[in-house]
This record gives C-alpha cells, structure tokens and sequence, in this order.
C-alpha cells in the first residue's frame, strides 16, 4: 500500500468516525428521504446549502487545512530570506495571501459541520499528497541566495501537485457546493502557478 493510500485510508476512517459522531436526525414517517447527515436535532426546514456535505468534504477540508498551513510556513521563510529572486519571493507572498484565507474559509466549514480541529488528529500523520517533511522544511529553512529559491520552487511545485489531487477526488466526490468550488479554484490556480514556477525553475 502506498503512503498516499495509507494517508487517504486513515483521514478517511477520521472523518467517517468524526462524521458518526454528529447529530442524525431519522427520518419522519412518509419521508423517504429523511434529513440530512448535518442536520440538527427537530431541524424543520432543509439544511442551507452551506451545511449540507458529505465524508469527502470533511476529508478534503481536514487534509487541505494542514496543507495549505504548510504552504504559507514554506512561503514566509522565501518572503524572510535575504538574495532571492524578485519573481520568486512576489509568487511565495501570492501563495500566503490566496491560502490564508482559505484557512479561515476551511476551518469555518468545520465548525459548521461540527467537526473538530484537524491538527489535533493530523500532526502525527504522514499526510503525503506533496507534504514536506520536517527534513524538507528545515533544508528550506537553512538554505541562502538561489539556492533557497530553487529549493522553494522544488518544493513547492510538489506540494501544488498534491494539492491538485487532493482537489480532483473533491470535485468528483464531494457534496459541498462550497468546497467543490473551493476545490476547483485551487486546481485551477495552482495549476497555473505550477507553470510559472517551472519557467522559473528552467531559468535558474
């Protein structure tokens, strides 16, 4: 079993653990479709379309939080560091500013769907999907001049990879119109941050 598999197989287990623990409400006599899985307790109308979601949009905002998390760490230390390419330091602080907030959108959507904090559960994970390891963040960290910015780039382009994947399984299995469209976004946008980093990269 690979490690992707392995990382996707338990934050799978996770989420269909964490998502058991929310409030079912059954369904009502000549309601055969009963309530939604988010649905609070005596809720008499649908849920809103924010709340509705399934074990793949849990999935994917779990995962995807502590991934973007990374980014914007990867990013700082390119924006911190002193001898590097204009071109690269302005694409790292592009990245930190589109990622952050989608933190916060993230973690939101979380607390919507009654789901706790994923670092508490995530840290001790191999999270593959394009993650650094605490090697390759410190290789970034000490690293100077071009050599952090090729370094960056490297590594970067990896994490945008597995960010795209990650993306890809939510657009084809998620619920939530809010973390599709999240998900398409990033797909489209890393996707053309990618090439301008292999351009760079191929410069250098």
């Amino acid at each position: 079993m690979t490690t992707r598999t392995i990382a996707l197989a338990t934050t799978a287990a996770i989420a269909t653990a964490l998502l058991a623990g929310c409030t079912t409400t059954p369904a009502m006599p000549g309601n055969g479709m009963g309530q939604n899985e988010s649905s609070s307790p005596g809720a008499a109308s649908s849920p809103s379309p924010s709340d509705a979601h399934n074990n793949a949009d849990v999935m994917f905002t779990m995962m995807m939080i502590p991934h973007h998390q990374q980014a914007v760490e990867m990013a700082d230390m390119v924006i911190n560091k002193s001898g590097i390419d204009s071109q690269i330091t302005a694409l790292a602080q592009k990245i930190k500013d589109a990622q952050q907030p989608e933190i916060t959108q993230m973690e939101g959507w979380l607390d919507v769907w009654g789901v706790g904090d994923p670092n508490d559960m995530m840290d001790d994970m191999d999270h593959g999907n394009g993650m650094m390891s605490d090697g390759d963040m410190s290789e970034l960290e000490s690293a100077t001049g071009a050599d952090a910015g090729r370094i960056f780039l490297d590594q970067m382009i990896q994490h945008h990879e597995g960010a795209i994947d990650m993306a890809t399984d939510e657009v084809e299995d998620g619920q939530s119109p809010d973390a599709v469209t999240l998900a398409r976004n990033i797909i489209t946008s890393q996707t053309a941050e990618i090439k301008v980093m292999t351009g760079l990269l191929n410069a250098s």
